[in-house]
């Protein structure tokens, strides 16, 4: 799982099919609340804005 800015999101696509060798769902943070879990504010490779979860 990644939790990505605009950005970043190619990288962490990429990182996700080369660990799990088939193609991720991508979830935009801006439009999707999960009740049981809180997404990291901040993508995991810079300092901006989670707004892409990579599953």
């Amino acid at each position: 799982m990644h939790v990505v800015c605009k950005d970043h999101l190619e990288i962490a696509i990429d990182e996700f099919v080369d660990e799990y060798e088939e193609a991720p769902d991508i979830v935009d943070l801006q439009k999707t609340h999960f009740a049981n879990w809180e997404a990291p504010t901040h993508c995991e490779h810079c300092k901006e804005l989670a707004r892409f979860l990579v599953v």
